[in-house]
C-alpha cells in the first residue's frame, strides 16, 4: 500500500474511532472526504507552530458536523491538538467539541455547524484576502497570495444563505476561493431525492463560478489534486469542485443515511480496519510513515513562512510607511490617537438623525483607519454607510471599483452579508468591518450574528431605522422585539445612542473591541444634542444624563430617541416640584460590566425607576421597577403621529412617571441592580 493510501486510511479510522469513543458524531462524511482532505492539505501553505501566519491558506469545513475529519487532520499535522484530545471528542471541556469552534482550537479558521455559514465565511475570507493583497502587494513583493478552501455538503447548498454569498462571490470574481461540494446525495432524512433535485452545477454556473467535476472522489487522489491545480488557473471566477463520494465509504452502511449521524457498530469498525490493513484490536493508530509524510510537508511550509518573513523584512525597508502600517495591523494595534477623529458635540449643535451622525463618524475614520471596511445590504442611501472618499470593492474588470476598495455592495443579502462579515473578521490583519441594514432586518441575519458572538468576532452592524420613528413603512419595517432579542444574546453589544456623543462612544467601543460584535441602532428622525452627554460617560454603557437631585423622586431610564423625551418629561415634572433624574443606557452589555458601586450610583436604592423605550419592554426589568414601551406591533404613519398615538410624549411620560411615584410611595424601594447572585 502506498503511503498516501495509508495516510487516507489513517484519517478515516481516526475519525471513526473518535466518533465511536464519544458514541456520538458523524462518521459518514469523514469516510468519504478523507481523500480530498489528504490531497488538499498537501497543497496548502500553513504552519501548525504559527496558526495565525497571515499568508497561510485557509480551510473551512462548512459541513461542520464532519469535524472529526478536521480534528484528525490537525492532529496529524502537529497542531496544538493531540490524540488525547481526539479521544475526548464531544466531551465536556475537551478541545474537540461537536462542531468546530474557532476561538477554542488552533487551526480552525471559523466556527461552523449551522449549515451554509461556512461557505459564506469562506467568501468573506477570500474577499478580505483580495482587499489585503490589493492594498499591500507591490511588484516583487507578493505579501498576500493565499487561497481559501471550503468543504461543503448538500445541506449547505440547501440553505439560502449559501446562495446569497455564492452569488456575490461570483459577481466579485473571487478566484482565490475554491470550494469542494461533497456530492454524496445523502442528508439526515435519507436520499436527497426527497427534497433536493435541482441542478446545482447549472445554478453555480449561473452564479458565474468555474466548475470542475471529480467522479471518483473516494479514491482518485490524482484527480482531486489535478482539480485543485486546474482551479488555481482560473483568473476571474471562484471554483466549485463537484466531488462525487460515497458517504461512509468502506462501511457496511456505506451510501445510506444511517452512517450520516451515528457511530459505526463494533463489527463494522472491525471489518473496516481489516479492510484498510489495520489491527482491529487497536484504536487511534497513527503509523510512523504517515507522521513522517505530514511532517515533511510541515517543514516545507515552515520554510515558506521563513521566506515570507524575509520578504516582509525587505518590504518594510523598501516601503517603510506601508510596512509600518501593515506591522501595526498584524500586531493588532490601532493607530495612535485614532479616537481623536471621533466627533464631539455640544447642545448648541443642531439636531441630527443618529444615522447621519454615524455617517459623519465613518467619514471621519475612513482615512484614519485603513483597516475599516464595510458596506450595506442595498441600503446605502438609507444607512448612510459610504464615506465620500470611499472606493467600491469590485473586480477591476467591471470598471465599478477595484480590489483595494473598502466599500462593499452586498446587495439585498442581509444574512449572507452577516456571514461574509464573520469571514472578513476571521481573516486577521485587524479588519474592522461593518454592514448596514435596517435594525429590523438584522433579524434576517440572526444566525450569523449569533456566530459572531460565539466566535468572538468583532463585526459591526450599522442598524438604522431603529423604531416606529421610521414612520410610513409601517409594522413590517418597525422593530419591536429586535433589541430584546439581541440584548439577550451573550457577548453582544447592542448600542442605541441618544445623540452625537453617544454615537461616537458606540463606534469607539466597537472599533476597540477584539472579541465582541456590536449592533449600533440608529434613528431616521432628528435628535437633539443633549446637555450632559459625553463620549467618556457614554462609554460606560449607562450614566446619569440629567441630574435634578441627589435624592430624586423618580429616575427615568431610557435609550436612543426616547432619552430626549424623558429630559422634557423631567422638565415638566420639575414645574410641579417633582425631581426626576434621567439616565441614558445606550448599551446593556457595557453597563453590566461596570462595578456594582458605579451602577448603584446611577440607579440607587430608594428611588423608583421607570424605563422608557419605544419597543418591547422585555429585559428592562433588569434596570427598572416599571416599564413603558410597546408590546404590540407598530403602525404606518408619520413618526410624530405614531409617537403621539403610542404615548411617547413628554406629557404622557410625565404622567406615567407620577403614577410610578405614587405606586411606590411609602414602600421600600430597592435598586434592581441589587440581586442575590
Amino acid at each position: 500500500m502506498s503511503v498516501d493510501t495509508l495516510a487516507i486510511s489513517t484519517i478515516r479510522l481516526l475519525a471513526v474511532d473518535a466518533v465511536a469513543a464519544a458514541n456520538s458524531g458523524h462518521p459518514g462524511a469523514p469516510l468519504g472526504l478523507a481523500p480530498a482532505a489528504h490531497a488538499l492539505f498537501k497543497k496548502m501553505a500553513f504552519n501548525p507552530a504559527n496558526p495565525d501566519w497571515i499568508n497561510r491558506d485557509r480551510f473551512v469545513l462548512s459541513n461542520g458536523h464532519a469535524c472529526a475529519l478536521l480534528y484528525s487532520m490537525l492532529v496529524l499535522y502537529g497542531y496544538d491538538l493531540t490524540l488525547e484530545d481526539l479521544k475526548h471528542f464531544r466531551q465536556l471541556h475537551s478541545k474537540t467539541p461537536g462542531h468546530p469552534e474557532a476561538h477554542e482550537i488552533p487551526g480552525v479558521e471559523v466556527t461552523t455547524g449551522p449549515l451554509g455559514q461556512g461557505i459564506c465565511n469562506g467568501v468573506g475570507l477570500a474577499l478580505a484576502q483580495k482587499q489585503f493583497a490589493a492594498t499591500y502587494n507591490k511588484p516583487g513583493f507578493p505579501i498576500s497570495d493565499s487561497y481559501t478552501y471550503v468543504f461543503l455538503g448538500d445541506g449547505c447548498l440547501m440553505e439560502g444563505v449559501s446562495s446569497e454569498a455564492s452569488s456575490l462571490a461570483g459577481h466579485l470574481q473571487l478566484n482565490n476561493l475554491i470550494a469542494f461540494w461533497d456530492d454524496n446525495q445523502i442528508s439526515i432524512d435519507g436520499s436527497t431525492k426527497v427534497s433536493f433535485t435541482e441542478d446545482v452545477i447549472a445554478r453555480y454556473r449561473a452564479y458565474d463560478w468555474n466548475i470542475i467535476e471529480v467522479i471518483k472522489g473516494d479514491d482518485d487522489i490524482e484527480a482531486i489534486s489535478n482539480a485543485i491545480d486546474e482551479a488555481k488557473k482560473c483568473t476571474n471566477k471562484p471554483t466549485l469542485i463537484r466531488l462525487k463520494t460515497i458517504i461512509g465509504y468502506g462501511s457496511l452502511a456505506a451510501g445510506t443515511h444511517s452512517v450520516h449521524g451515528s457511530p459505526l457498530k463494533a463489527d463494522d469498525i472491525k471489518q473496516l480496519k481489516e479492510k484498510f490493513g489495520f489491527d482491529p484490536s487497536k484504536s487511534f493508530v497513527i503509523p510512523e510513515e504517515v507522521t513522517a509524510l505530514y511532517q515533511e510537508h510541515v517543514k516545507e511550509n515552515q520554510s515558506k513562512e521563513a521566506a515570507w518573513n524575509d520578504l516582509f523584512a525587505s518590504y518594510k525597508k523598501e516601503f517603510p510607511e506601508l510596512g509600518a502600517q501593515l506591522q501595526r495591523r498584524l500586531d493588532g494595534q490601532l493607530p495612535e490617537g485614532w479616537e481623536k477623529a471621533l466627533p464631539v458635540y455640544t447642545p448648541q449643535d443642531k439636531a441630527v438623525a443618529t444615522r447621519k451622525l454615524s455617517e459623519t463618524v465613518l467619514s471621519s475614520l475612513y482615512n484614519v483607519l485603513p483597516e475599516l471596511i464595510g458596506g450595506s445590504a442595498d441600503l446605502t442611501p438609507s444607512n448612510l454607510t459610504r464615506a465620500a472618499a470611499a472606493v467600491d470593492f469590485q473586480a477591476p474588470s467591471t470598471g465599478l471599483g477595484d480590489y483595494s476598495g473598502r466599500y462593499i455592495r452586498y446587495g439585498v443579502r442581509e444574512h449572507g452579508m452577516g456571514a461574509i462579515m464573520n469571514g472578513i473578521a476571521a481573516f486577521g490583519a485587524n479588519y474592522k468591518n461593518f454592514g448596514g441594514t435596517f435594525l429590523n432586518f438584522v433579524s434576517y441575519a440572526a444566525g450569523a450574528v449569533r456566530l459572531s458572538a460565539l466566535s468572538q468576532l468583532p463585526s459591526i452592524w450599522v442598524a438604522t431605522h431603529d423604531s416606529i420613528g421610521l414612520g410610513e413603512d409601517g409594522p413590517t419595517h418597525q422593530p419591536i422585539e429586535t433589541l430584546a432579542h439581541f440584548r439577550a444574546l451573550p457577548n453582544t453589544a447592542v448600542w442605541r445612542p441618544a445623540d452625537g456623543n453617544e454615537v461616537s462612544a458606540a463606534y469607539k467601543q466597537a472599533i476597540e473591541s477584539t472579541t465582541t460584535p456590536h449592533i449600533i441602532a440608529l434613528t431616521r428622525q432628528n435628535l437633539p444634542q443633549l446637555e450632559g452627554s459625553s463620549i467618556e460617560k457614554a462609554s460606560k454603557g449607562g450614566y446619569i444624563l440629567c441630574k435634578k437631585s441627589d435624592t430624586p423622586d423618580l429616575t427615568f431610564v431610557s435609550s436612543g430617541s426616547e432619552v430626549s423625551i424623558c429630559v422634557d418629561a423631567s422638565a415638566k415634572l420639575a414645574e410641579q416640584g417633582i425631581k426626576a433624574n434621567v439616565v441614558s443606557i445606550p448599551d446593556f452589555l457595557t453597563f453590566n460590566k461596570q462595578s456594582e458601586d458605579y451602577k448603584l450610583s446611577v440607579l440607587p436604592d430608594g428611588v423608583p425607576i421607570m424605563s422608557v423605550e419605544v419597543m418591547s419592554t422585555f429585559g428592562w426589568s433588569k434596570f427598572s421597577h416599571q416599564q413603558f414601551g410597546i408590546n404590540t406591533f407598530g403602525a404606518s404613519g408619520k413618526a410624530e403621529d405614531l409617537y403621539k398615538y403610542f404615548g411617547f410624549t413628554p406629557d404622557n411620560i410625565a404622567a406615567k412617571g407620577l403614577d410610578t411615584i405614587n405606586f411606590y410611595k411609602g414602600k421600600q424601594v430597592i435598586s434592581p441592580i441589587r440581586c442575590a447572585f
